[in-house]
C-alpha cells in the first residue's frame, strides 16, 4: 500500500493549539456562508446542499485532523442519522471506517517511546502505512513469526486532550441547550470516563481477553488474540482478523441465509453480554466488525476499548422497563420511570402524565423486538420510526425547554448500544430469532 497522501505529519495536542483549530474553523464556516450569500445576490446558483456540503467538509476535515473525543462525537452523530443534513452524515460516516492517518516518522516515534526500538526491530514485518485510521488511534498490518498481526498505535496526546476538549465545547453546548452546569455533570463525567478509557490501550487488551474467554461458547463469532509482550499503554497487537467491514461485504451480494446468520450472531452476542456478563462493547458502529460469508457466516470482532460494566440495579431496571408487561401496566411504569430519575415526585400531575405518555411511546418502539418470537430488521420501516419518534419528541415544547437532563447517566451508552445494534441489523437486512 502507497503512503496515504493526506496523513497528519503532526496533531494539535495543547489546549491552546485545539481551541485555535476550532476557532479556524468557525471562521472557515463563516466565510462560506459569506459566499453562499454573495452568490445568491448577484444570481448565481447555491442551493442550501452545496452549504451544508462544504461545512460538513470543512467541519469534517477538523474533527480528523484533531482525532480523539472530537472524533468520536462524529462517529456517534454519524450513527444518529437523523440529527444530521445529509451532507454532515455522509462525511462523518467516513469516521467509522477511514480518516487521514499519522505519518510514518511520527508512527515510529510512537515505537521508540513505547519499546526503545522501530516497529520494523519489534516485528518481522510491519507495513508503515496504516490500513485503517481512526479517531483514538490508527491500526498498521504486522507479522511476527509467520503471524499476521494487526498492531494499533494510539495518536499522540490523545489521552491529554479529551479533558481538555470537554472542558471546551462543555460551556457552548450548556448555552446552545440551555442546560445547567451542576445538573449535566453525572452525565458529562460518564462519557468523559468513557472516552478516556478508550485511550487505556492495557484495559482495553484485559477487556478483550475476558469478553472474547466468556463468549468462546457461541456460534459464528471470532474474537483476535492478544499479545500483551507486543503491546503498551499506547501499542495494542492482536490477530489479524479476516473479513471485511459491513459496506464492502454487502456489496459482495450475501445470500439472506448468510445475512440471518450474521445479524443471529451480532443479536446473540449483545444479549449474552447485556444479561450474563453485564458488561458491553459499546461502541456498535460498522467499522468495529469484520464479515465473512465462510461457513455460513461469521463476525469478526474488533475493539474493547468502549466497554459499559451495568450495575446490577440499572440491569434490573432496564429490563424491566422494555418488559412487556411494564406498557400494559401505567402504575408499574410510572413507578419504575421514578426510580429511574425520569419521573420526579415534584412533577405536577399533568407534566408526570406528558413523561409516562413520551416514555410508553418510546419503550413500545424500542422494546418491539423483544416482544415476538422473530423480528425483521430488514424492513428499513423499523428504523424509520424509531427516528421520526425522536424528531417528534424534539419538537416537544416540553422536551425542549427542559433545562435539566432526566434518567440514569448509565443509560447513554446502553441506550446507544441498542441503537447501534438495531442499526446494525437494518443494514444488514438481517431477520433474526429475539426469543
Amino acid at each position: 500500500m502507497d503512503e496515504a497522501p493526506h496523513s497528519l505529519n503532526s496533531l494539535p495536542t495543547t489546549k491552546v493549539a485545539r481551541a485555535a483549530r476550532f476557532a479556524k474553523t468557525g471562521l472557515n464556516v463563516g466565510a462560506n456562508y459569506v459566499k453562499h450569500y454573495a452568490k445568491r445576490a448577484v444570481g448565481a446558483e447555491s442551493t442550501t446542499a452545496d452549504l451544508h456540503a462544504a461545512n460538513a467538509a470543512e467541519l469534517y476535515g477538523t474533527l480528523s485532523e484533531m482525532k480523539g473525543s472530537v472524533l468520536k462525537v462524529a462517529q456517534m452523530l454519524a450513527m444518529e442519522k437523523n440529527l444530521l443534513p445529509t451532507a454532515y452524515a455522509d462525511q462523518f460516516a467516513q469516521a467509522q471506517y477511514q480518516t487521514p492517518p499519522l505519518s510514518g516518522p511520527l508512527v515510529v516515534k510512537a515505537f521508540r517511546d513505547s519499546f526503545r526500538k522501530s516497529p520494523f526491530e519489534v516485528f518481522d514485518e510491519f507495513d508503515i502505512n496504516a490500513r485503517q485510521a481512526a479517531s483514538i488511534g490508527q491500526v498498521h498490518f504486522a507479522r511476527k513469526n509467520n503471524k499476521p498481526l494487526a498492531v494499533k498505535v494510539q495518536y499522540p496526546g490523545v489521552a491529554d486532550s479529551i479533558r481538555s476538549d470537554i472542558r471546551l465545547v462543555k460551556p457552548v453546548a450548556l448555552r446552545i441547550l440551555g442546560l445547567d452546569e451542576a445538573t449535566v455533570r453525572p452525565y458529562m463525567e460518564e462519557v468523559e470516563t468513557r472516552l478516556l478509557e478508550e485511550t487505556d490501550y492495557v484495559l482495553e487488551l484485559r477487556r478483550g481477553q475476558e469478553i472474547a474467554a466468556s463468549c468462546a461458547g457461541l456460534a459464528h463469532l471470532q474474537f483476535p488474540q492478544y499479545y500483551p509482550e507486543l503491546s503498551s499503554a499506547r501499542i495494542l497487537t492482536m490477530d489479524w482478523l479476516p473479513g471485511q467491514h459491513l459496506k464492502e461485504f454487502l456489496a459482495t451480494n450475501p445470500t439472506q441465509e448468510v445475512r440471518n446468520q450474521l445479524g443471529q450472531a451480532l443479536w446473540d452476542f449483545y444479549m449474552y453480554q447485556l444479561n450474563t456478563l453485564r458488561r458491553v462493547h459499546a461502541d456498535p458502529h460498522p467499522g468495529n466488525f469484520l464479515l465473512q460469508a465462510e461457513a455460513g457466516g461469521t463476525v469478526g470482532v474488533l475493539d474493547f476499548g468502549c466497554v459499559k460494566e451495568i450495575p446490577a440495579d440499572v440491569h434490573r431496571l432496564f429490563t424491566a422497563l422494555l418488559a412487556p408487561e411494564t406498557l400494559a401496566d401505567p402504575n408499574r411504569l410510572t413507578e419504575l420511570l421514578t426510580e429511574a430519575g425520569v419521573v420526579r415526585p415534584e412533577d405536577a400531575p399533568a407534566r408526570r402524565a406528558f413523561y409516562v405518555d413520551t416514555m410508553h411511546q418510546s419503550l413500545e418502539l424500542v422494546g418491539r423486538p423483544f416482544r415476538q418470537d422473530t423480528f425483521d430488521f430488514g424492513d428499513p420501516a423499523y428504523m424509520q420510526s424509531l427516528y421520526a419518534l425522536g424528531d417528534d419528541l424534539m419538537q416537544q415544547p416540553e422536551l425542549r425547554q427542559q433545562r435539566e437532563p432526566r434518567g440514569s447517566e448509565h443509560f447513554i451508552y446502553l441506550n446507544r448500544t441498542y441503537v447501534g445494534l438495531y442499526a446494525l441489523l437494518t443494514e444488514l437486512g438481517a431477520r433474526i430469532r429475539t426469543s
